[in-house]
């Protein structure tokens, strides 16, 4: 499966489909059980031609699983760590001012059906017979700019792109999972986590798309401002 959209922005990347999968694929990249790693390595990996899986059983950072949709946060730590700190986290990341607002967060992100597995695969690499999840293009500002600019293309509204506070793998799998199981369409900014950008090249964010929203922009690519002289100059710079 290959993408007119990819195509447009000069992506020297691949994009990621994400896929629901009963067990990890034979060959895949994933991290060894009990072996800590940042999700957003898997992703990267697989925007570099690789096929990447976790499941909740190679997924131990906390973030990670609530971020693919595996468990939700426990809370009498996580809220500490995200904000303040105690006695007993001296180390915390300040992502949020008080105990009580990460509480919040924690709490109010999406839920999903919890899967067995995510796969993250080149859409290249996609079958026929294979359906994402989501898709989601790693990104410079120049093509975070043609992307952001289609999803509102061929919509009455100008609010079909966002950006929510959360792991870097919560904004790019995460929230975009939510709304391909909700039938919604929004696109999703990703990879301000300060904790996710030390993953990635320093140019790079995350653009995810509902796969239901992704087949309908591919239609929309060849006849849009792509094939404006305004656009034709910007693809001389990425």
């Amino acid at each position: 499966m290959e993408s007119k959209i990819a195509k447009h922005i000069c992506l020297k990347n691949h994009p990621v489909a994400v896929l629901r999968a009963d067990s990890m694929p034979e060959q895949s990249i994933a991290f060894k059980r009990g072996k800590w790693g940042c999700v957003v390595a898997l992703i990267k990996a697989a925007s570099q031609g690789k096929i990447a899986a976790a499941a909740k059983d190679t997924t131990v950072c906390m973030g990670g699983r609530a971020g693919l949709g595996f468990q939700g946060y426990e809370h009498g730590w996580i809220e500490y760590f995200l904000s303040t700190g105690n006695d007993k986290i001296p180390h915390s990341e300040f992502y949020k001012k008080t105990p009580e607002l990460a509480k919040i967060f924690t709490e109010t992100i999406p839920k999903v059906e919890s899967p067995a597995c995510l796969v993250f695969k080149p859409l290249d690499m996609v079958g026929e017979n294979e359906k994402p999840e989501c898709i989601i293009f790693l990104v410079n500002a120049d093509q975070l700019s043609g992307l952001t600019t289609l999803a509102n293309y061929d919509r009455v509204s100008q609010n079909n792109v966002q950006v929510n506070f959360a792991s870097g793998c919560g904004q790019a799998v995460l929230y975009p999972l939510a709304a391909e199981e909700k039938g919604e369409e929004t696109c999703y900014i990703g990879m301000t986590d300060p904790s996710a950008r030390k993953v990635i090249s320093k140019e790079l964010m995350s653009f995810s798309i509902p796969y239901s929203r992704f087949v309908e922009m591919e239609q929309e690519a060849d006849g849009c401002f792509f094939a404006t002289d305004t656009w034709e100059t910007i693809k001389k710079r990425i």
